[in-house]
């Protein structure tokens, strides 16, 4: 091939992540991470702050992820301070995929509790990838101010996120039981249950925590 030749594909490909088509984009993304450039790194994290689809998003994290993290991390880390939530949010995610532990100071408290969901959840996962072994129970203290956040969703994000963590969460959880405020107290201790028995489905989890909540017992306690 020559440099003329790839020079128009190139171009093509870059162009391809702006078109009208989502199909378009989607196939421009998969071509550009199928043949990793670093022409195409700064590009692809602009996209990924704007990119309506999910599907091109997902695509546009994995030709990300193509890439050698020297490339792209600086663009990503930029992006997670980012105005726009989106922006935040897919540069997190990309990060978690890459997962590189050099991202590790740029997961704060802040990202932690965004008040944007998606932001918050994909920090959340980004965490449990990143974080050093040692600063595992200050992440699980951080996390646990969230219990009790949001719908099922978002509350069975946390919970999978802090059992990533392992028994360095009981404490904090043990906190959130005996001195949070009532949803907080069902969604930790649904979590521990989990913990322990990772088969126990987290609707039937919130349900019993709930009862426990209610009549200050659990099940065997009661009978």
């Amino acid at each position: 091939m020559t440099m003329a030749t790839h020079d128009k594909d190139t171009m093509r490909a870059l162009q391809g992540l702006e078109d009208g088509s989502s199909s378009v984009r989607l196939r421009a993304a998969l071509a550009v991470g199928t043949a990793p450039d670093p022409r195409f790194v700064d590009k692809l994290v602009e996209r990924c702050a704007s990119e309506p689809d999910f599907s091109v998003r997902e695509m546009l994290t994995w030709a990300l992820t193509r890439h050698a993290p020297s490339l792209t991390l600086p663009g990503l880390l930029g992006e997670v301070r980012s105005e726009r939530a989106q922006a935040r949010s897919q540069a997190l995610h990309t990060l978690s995929k890459i997962g590189d532990r050099r991202a590790w100071p740029a997961i704060t408290r802040e990202l932690l509790s965004d008040a944007d969901d998606e932001v918050a959840r994909s920090a959340w996962r980004a965490a449990g990838v990143l974080v050093p072994e040692e600063e595992r129970a200050e992440l699980a203290k951080v996390l646990a101010t969230q219990l009790g956040r949001g719908g099922r969703e978002m509350q069975l994000s946390l919970s999978r996120a802090l059992i990533a963590l392992g028994e360095v969460i009981l404490p904090m959880l043990g906190t959130a039981t005996t001195r949070g405020a009532p949803a907080a107290r069902r969604h930790a201790i649904a979590t521990e249950r989990l913990l322990h028995d990772p088969d126990a489905g987290f609707e039937l989890s919130i349900e019993e925590a709930k009862r426990v909540v209610v009549l200050g017992t659990t099940s065997q306690e009661g009978q």
